[in-house]
C-alpha cells in the first residue's frame, strides 16, 4: 500500500493510524508548495487534488476518515468497530467534520497555513467566527468526555484520531483549548501514543 501525504492537518490522522497499526505502508510525500497535488499523476488518484490518498493495489481511497477506517478494517483492528459502536464512531466523525475540526481547521488555516504558503495575513472576521464556534462545540465534546477515557466505548477508535487532529497545533493556531480541561486530559492520553506524537515518517512538525 502507498499512502500519499503532506505534513498538514488531515494527513496527520491517516499517517497516525497507519503507524499505530504498523501497517505495511510505503509513504509518498507530496510537496504542496510545489503543487504536486495538481499533477496529472496525482489527480488520476484523487481528482480533488488533496492529500491524503491511499492506494492498495488497484483500490484507491481518499478522504482521511475513510482511509483510517479502511486501514483499521484491513488490519482487523477495533479502531473501526464491527459492532454497535460503529454508528457512534460514524456519528462523531460526522459531527467533527461539520463542527469541531471544521472551526479548528479554519484557525489552523488562518494562522499557520497562510503563513506557511505566504498567502496573506489572517482574516480577522474568519478568526472571530471560528473562535466563537470552536468554543461552542468544544464545550459539547468537553462535557461528553467527562468520566470517559475515549470518545466511544472503552477503547481507542478512529473517532479519537479524527477529533484530536487539530490539538497538537492549538498554541500556534490560537485554538482556545485552555478552557476545556477534559479535552486537554483526553489529548494528553493520546499523546502517550508514539504514533500520535510523531505521525509523519519524516517526523517533521507542521
Amino acid at each position: 500500500m502507498k499512502l500519499y501525504y503532506s505534513e498538514v492537518l488531515n494527513p496527520r490522522k491517516a499517517c497516525a493510524v497507519a503507524r499505530h497499526l504498523n501497517a505495511p505502508i510505503e509513504y509518498v510525500h507530496i510537496d504542496l508548495g510545489k503543487g504536486e497535488q495538481q499533477s496529472p499523476a496525482f489527480l488520476a488518484l484523487n481528482p480533488n487534488g488533496k492529500v491524503p490518498v491511499l492506494a492498495d493495489d488497484d483500490h484507491v481511497v481518499w478522504e482521511s476518515n475513510a482511509i483510517m477506517a479502511y486501514l483499521a478494517q484491513k488490519a482487523g483492528s477495533d479502531l473501526w468497530p464491527q459492532d454497535g459502536r460503529q454508528i457512534e464512531v460514524l456519528r462523531w466523525l460526522s459531527w467533527d467534520l461539520t463542527h469541531f475540526t471544521h472551526y479548528a481547521g479554519t484557525l489552523y488555516f488562518e494562522h499557520l497555513i497562510k503563513a506557511k504558503f505566504d498567502i496573506g495575513p489572517p482574516d480577522p472576521a474568519a478568526v472571530e467566527e471560528a473562535t466563537g464556534n470552536f468554543r461552542k462545540f468544544a464545550e459539547v465534546l468537553n462535557s461528553h468526555l467527562k468520566g470517559r477515557q475515549y470518545v466511544v466505548g472503552d477503547g481507542l477508535t478512529v473517532a479519537d484520531f479524527a477529533l484530536a487532529v487539530s490539538l497538537p497545533y492549538a498554541q500556534d493556531a490560537k485554538i482556545p483549548v485552555g478552557d476545556f480541561p477534559e479535552l486537554q486530559r483526553w489529548h494528553e492520553r493520546l499523546n502517550a501514543l508514539p504514533a500520535w506524537r510523531e505521525p509523519f515518517p519524516s517526523f517533521v512538525a507542521a
